[in-house]
């Protein structure tokens, strides 16, 4: 058995030692007087002491937190397609990645809401650097994927990850939660990576990496909010990527955008869980006779159209085509007070006399319309 002991969550024995070591840390002593405003601090540290695993940790608070955060930044969370999956068994889902730790929360809370079996979750070990985010991220059932690291080093983290996700979705009958790219898409546009596959096909053994990925049973997955919070805090990033400059990140640039992320008004929500791909889904990509890289690359695309398939376009993602292109064409999805809205948000976030950052924000909204045109029209 591999020693998986730098990237893997906690262990339940190691769960409640965490908790009473970070419990009076300010920001983890905040997230749980938020969780539970009307409770004494005896009464908080009480809960704290009955957590002796990860599941009671998420139960007993998590959940609850990611409750209280949706009562008060979102117009409400709503899904489909998690009543066609088997509680007692274990997924791969791929998702958008939209925001850095609400995206994986939002979709436990619904596995849980569906009795399902809530996931195991790769992070960046960027996003957890402070020593309280890395036990909140452990006791979360994050797992590690080491950045910054020399192409021999991370050939060598790639595979240990690969047999990590191998470990948990077969042996531990644990669900996987992996984004479709690594980092957050900033512009509006989700596009699934062929480098986060083939790290994960690297497990593959002898198997044919077609047959593995029909093993893994990959759920795509659409996330869809109809404003992003973050969305000026991904503006300096987007401008300087359209301008062909470098961009470096601030200091507390990740942890101003998780706090954003969680209390930023979201407008409503929506989950989408697509269909399992089947060997029939990946038979079809067999019958072409391409290379692994290609055969990755069709993978990807089969992912792609899946989440577009369900991703639930709101009226700002219709105002902002139609603003960005100058027509009517999608008038019949919104109302003129939504528009005058998206208007105002607008005014309020970008210097409309900037013609590359207006249009790159509005960008950030239109994409996913563009997107599902596109590949419709294919």
């Amino acid at each position: 058995m591999q020693n998986f002991d730098d990237i893997r969550f906690f262990k339940d024995e190691e769960v409640n030692p965490a908790l009473q070591e970070f419990m009076k840390h300010p920001m983890i002593k905040a997230l749980l007087q938020f969780t539970f405003p009307e409770l004494e601090s005896k009464e908080i540290e009480s809960i704290m002491k009955d957590c002796h695993s990860i599941s009671d940790f998420q139960t007993k608070v998590i959940y609850l937190s990611v409750e209280k955060v949706l009562e008060k930044s979102s117009k409400g969370l709503t899904d489909a397609g998690f009543e066609k999956l088997k509680p007692s068994e274990s997924y791969f889902y791929v998702s958008n990645h939209r925001d850095i730790i609400l995206d994986t929360c939002l979709i436990n809370y619904t596995l849980h809401d569906h009795d399902l079996v809530m996931t195991a979750s790769a992070i960046g070990d960027n996003l957890v650097q402070k020593p309280f985010l890395m036990a909140l991220s452990k006791l979360n059932r994050n797992f590690l994927v080491l950045r910054n690291q020399s192409p021999r080093e991370m050939l060598k983290s790639s595979l240990k990850l690969s047999e990590y996700i191998k470990q948990l979705l077969f042996r531990e009958n644990r669900s996987v939660w992996m984004a479709q790219r690594e980092g957050r898409t900033k512009d509006g546009n989700d596009f699934t990576q062929q480098g986060v596959l083939k790290m994960v096909g690297m497990a593959k053994g002898e198997l044919d990496i077609l047959d593995y990925f029909a093993k893994l049973k990959i759920v795509p997955v659409a996330m869809s909010y109809e404003f992003d919070p973050t969305d000026m805090l991904k503006m300096p990033e987007v401008l300087a990527k359209r301008m062909k400059e470098e961009y470096k990140k601030s200091a507390n640039e990740d942890f101003n955008s998780i706090m954003q992320g969680a209390m930023g008004q979201k407008g409503r929500i929506q989950i989408d869980a697509g269909e399992v791909l089947t060997e029939d889904d990946f038979a079809e990509i067999r019958k072409k006779d391409l290379s692994i890289n290609d055969q990755l690359k069709e993978v990807a695309t089969l992912i792609d159209r899946a989440i577009y398939r369900n991703y639930k376009l709101w009226p700002s993602n219709y105002i902002a085509y139609d603003l960005l292109k100058n027509e009517e064409r999608f008038a019949d999805e919104y109302t003129e007070k939504e528009k005058r809205q998206f208007d105002r948000r607008i005014s309020r976030r970008v210097d409309v006399k900037n013609p590359l950052a207006l249009n790159s924000y509005l960008l950030m909204y239109a994409n996913p319309v563009i997107n599902k045109i596109s590949l419709n029209e294919d």
